[in-house]
Order: C-alpha cells, then structure tokens, then sequence
C-alpha cells in the first residue's frame, strides 16, 4: 500500500470508448455553442484521410473552422507559440486536437494559452497554467501516449537541445473521444513505438514513489492486456480486436501515468529526443529494458507482480528473478516487433553520451519519481551499454 496519507485523482471532464465513438463529436461541439473551431492536426494523420474526415463531419454545424495541420516530427516550444499565436488572430474559441501525442500535446497546450497574453512565462516553465477558458475535445489516432488522459505536455527546447514538460491540471481536455477506427491507418512502426511507449507509461507508473493503489489499479490491468494485443496490432493492424485491445492499454496506462508519473526511462529518453530527434517512442521502448536492469533492484516484489502480469511465470518463492525474466522479455520485445536495440543503430554519436547524461540526470521532476537513486556515473553507464547493445 502507498505510504501517501491522501491523494488526488484526475481525468479529463469524459472518456468516450468505443468503435464510432467519433461520430459524437458535432453532439459535444454544439453543447459548447462555438463561434469559430481550432482544429489541430499533423502532416500524417491528413495525410491518412482523418483530417479530412472530421471537417466532413463538422461540416452540416456550419461553424466557421481553422485547420493547423503544420506538425511534423515533435513539437517544439518555437512551434507552440507560433500555433498560439496565430489561432488567436483567428479568434478560435474551441480546440479539436486529432493525432497522436504530438498533435495533442500542441492542441491541448494551445487550448490552455489562447486566452492568454504573455506566453513566456508558461513556455519557460517559470509559470503553471492555472485556469483555461477554451474548451478542448481530444481525439487520439495512434495507441501510446495516452496524452488525451494526462496533464503534461512534451516540446522540444531547440536552444538547449532537450525535451521539458509543461504540466497543468488545464491540459487535461474537457472531452476524450477514443475511437479504434482511428487507429487502423496507424503505420506498424507507429505502432510498435507507441504500443511500447503505452507499457512503459504503464510499467513506469506502477513502481513510482507516487503510485497509489488506485494508479496501479489502471497500470496493472494496461500491463495485462499489453501482450495479448500487441503483436497483431503491429503485424496484422487491420485487426480490429487488437486495435481495441491496445487502445485500452494506451488509456489505462495514461491515467496510470497521469497521476503517478513516470521515472527514468522517460528522463533518459528527453535528451536523445532534444538533441537526436528521436521519436519519443522508439527512445522509450530502446531504453526501458536498459534502465530496468538497473532500477527493477529496489523493486522486487512490484517485479514479481509485472511478470506474473505478462504472463512469464510464477516468482513468488524466487522473486529475485523476477527481474531477470521482466528484462528478458522487455530486449526479446524489441526484437518482435522490428524496433531499434542499441543508440548506435539511431545514430547517436558515443561521444555525446557524456552530454546526454548530463542533461538526464537534470530531469529531476521523473528521476525523484524512480525508486533508485540514479547518479550521473549511473547513467552514463546506462546509456553506454544501450550504445552497444544487448
């Protein structure tokens, strides 16, 4: 049990699960009576046709509607701003985000700042976000982020080559619509990094310091569906059942995540997107058995239950090898589903690991959060041996 005297649980103001659940979107547009809609996409998702699908289906609400559709790769704090901006001109008073985490992260960040007139200090982090008067309706195309349930948002810093996280209670959407059919067009790579990424979340949350029985609660059930739909959904993506499956995983792992946090996977995994562009994802997935070798020693008995969760045995009267077994099916995963196994296949130089690790052991907020205590020698050997690989 938790040792925290009380808690907090959030969640956005509605989850919508289901098949089709996207045709409810007009229904909740017209209960906010907007003048003009925001909405707020990436190059891939058009690309696919979901884009279009939405204006086609706002289209009889005769609202008058922009579409922001200039995301390519992971948003940066320059992009934000830029997005802000721009929408405020428009005079946009409802934002419709649609993609997958970075679309989100964009469009729930840029619900929170259209009422807002000085931008810097929430962009340096100097300032939380503490009220939103623009109403956000989430709609997620990929299964990993879990970015339409979570109250932070990840940008690139380009003038210090590293990720930071923007976190407010007002990125949480007012509505999060999680519709499978979205997911279908979703590439296998896409979803093999983001599926990944959903473990990780899950994983990360139920043995951080903040996790409470009602955190892990999500995290476990995430972690018990991840390997029966995993697979399928990365090699037979038409599947629907395994589309359903994985979005499932991804939400309950984003509420997990939401309000336990994540540790040190995802603080080793900042730099390599700041400074090599990683996709968030892949950084993930590649690190999370490296990182585990070493953090899983001061969490045995969380061990014993995740292996138990995926499936690889019963350590209960040998939990110390429970471990051994969680990391060995966390490499042999990379190995299933095509995804990169060392730094060095992503073109990460070997002299920069002095400087990655330096940034790493600066993400406070998520190693405080990781119950080891992760020096910068610590990590530096982490990241050397995910370099040369397993």
């Amino acid at each position: 049990m938790s040792t925290i005297g009380y808690y907090d649980f959030r969640m956005p103001g509605a989850v919508r699960f289901g098949v089709n659940a996207l045709q409810t979107l007009p229904d909740e547009i017209r209960q906010r009576k907007a003048a003009k809609i925001a909405l707020i996409s990436d190059k891939g998702v058009e690309g696919a046709g979901l884009v279009q699908k939405v204006i086609d289906l706002l289209q009889p609400l005769s609202i008058p509607m922009t579409v922001f559709t200039d995301i390519k790769g992971e948003p940066t704090f320059a992009l934000l701003e830029s997005t802000v901006r721009n929408l405020q001109r428009e005079g946009c008073d409802l934002v419709v985000g649609i993609g997958g985490g970075s679309a989100m992260d964009v469009a729930k960040t840029t619900a929170a700042l259209l009422d807002k007139s000085d931008l810097a200090a929430y962009l340096s982090g100097s300032a939380v976000i503490e009220s939103r008067s623009v109403p956000c309706i989430l709609l997620p195309t990929t299964s990993g982020t879990g970015a339409e349930v979570t109250m932070n948002a990840i940008f690139g810093d380009e003038e210090q080559e590293l990720k930071r996280g923007l976190v407010s209670q007002m990125l949480l959407p007012d509505v999060a619509i999680i519709d499978p059919m979205l997911t279908v067009t979703c590439p296998a790579k896409v979803t093999a990094a983001s599926g990944v990424d959903a473990f990780t979340h899950a994983i990360e949350s139920y043995v951080a310091v903040r996790a409470t029985p009602m955190t892990r609660m999500y995290a476990e059930k995430a972690m018990k569906l991840f390997p029966q739909h995993i697979t399928r959904a990365v090699h037979h993506g038409s599947n629907l059942e395994a589309r359903i499956g994985m979005c499932l995983v991804s939400n309950l792992a984003g509420i997990s995540l939401a309000n336990a946090g994540v540790g040190a996977v995802h603080a080793l995994a900042y730099p390599l997107g700041g400074k090599y562009h990683i996709e968030h994802g892949v950084a993930n997935a590649l690190l999370m058995p490296y990182v585990f070798e070493v953090t899983g020693r001061t969490c045995t008995e969380q061990m014993v239950h995740v292996a138990k969760f995926l499936q690889l045995g019963d350590f209960e009267e040998q939990p110390h090898d429970a471990l051994d077994a969680v990391v060995r099916y966390l490499y042999r995963l990379l190995g299933e589903l095509d995804l990169p196994s060392s730094l060095k296949q992503l073109g990460v130089d070997e002299a920069s690991l002095p400087v990655l690790a330096e940034q790493a052991s600066r993400v406070d907020r998520l190693l405080s959060n990781t119950p080891y205590k992760l020096t910068y020698d610590k990590i530096l050997s982490i990241y050397k041996k995910a370099y040369a690989g397993q």
